[in-house]
């Protein structure tokens, strides 16, 4: 993507380093230059990559997508008491505009592969159903499977409680007793603990693995470890090319 031109004081704000008023302060200090020099002022109209603080660069000033494996008992939201996703990503990008979002969200107690960005247009096209972005899920149940799971998930027949439509046909693999894999192809409000509970039992631990081809175990990341990544680069692992 081409950079343009914008106020060195703007961009600052708008990658979260800080407020405009920061600017002038950075720059009597020392801790701001665009190509090695002084800035003349925090007006002055910068490409972002010329631009280091401190002598680093500025984080992703084109768009910021990132891989995040989420551990159990984080909480996907800006506001909730106790530990949220953010606590694990660098303050800043908390104050980036727009707005660095999860795609999807991952409840509290489950773990695994989340994508964060601030590019609206990709958030919609991982999140819209249309599209049908695999989502692959590792199940623990409370009780063992009956047999009859696998057929009942791919039939596209199973009806949640307080839904007005079947779900779409899932791929169930069991792989023990009471542990299995399942791959959606939409996303409803906890819908592998649902569509377990509507068959009579209890998902005890759920971890999301894979985003389409993209899978959490190859990117090496530990739980709370992220990892900045291309949007382009993301959207070629999701679909595999």
């Amino acid at each position: 993507m081409a950079q343009k031109l914008e106020r060195l004081e703007k961009l600052m704000s708008r990658l979260g380093y800080g407020s405009r008023k920061d600017v002038p302060y950075w720059i009597k200090e020392g801790w701001l230059t665009v190509n090695g020099e002084k800035p003349t002022s925090p007006s002055q109209k910068v490409f972002a990559d010329e631009v280091r603080l401190e002598g680093e660069q500025l984080d992703a000033p084109d768009g910021l997508s990132v891989v995040y494996h989420k551990p159990l008992g984080v909480v996907c939201s800006r506001k909730e008491v106790g530990r949220l996703i953010y606590d694990d990503l660098p303050e800043r990008w908390l104050e980036r505009k727009p707005a660095l979002s999860s795609v999807g969200r991952l409840d509290k107690e489950t773990s695994g592969l989340l994508i964060l960005t601030d590019d609206g247009n990709l958030n919609h096209y991982l999140t819209s159903p249309k599209n049908h972005i695999s989502k692959t899920y590792a199940v623990t149940l409370a009780e063992p499977l009956q047999g009859n799971e696998v057929d009942l998930f791919a039939a596209g027949t199973l009806m949640l409680e307080a839904d007005d439509k079947p779900c779409l046909p899932a791929e169930l693999t069991v792989t023990g007793e009471n542990t299995a894999t399942i791959v959606l192809h939409e996303g409803r409000y906890h819908q592998v603990r649902r569509m377990f509970a509507a068959v009579g039992n209890h998902v005890a631990s759920l971890k999301r693995t894979h985003t389409g081809k993209l899978g959490l175990e190859g990117l090496g990341l530990a739980a709370g470890e992220y990892r900045v990544i291309e949007a382009d680069d993301l959207m070629a692992l999701i679909e595999g090319r």
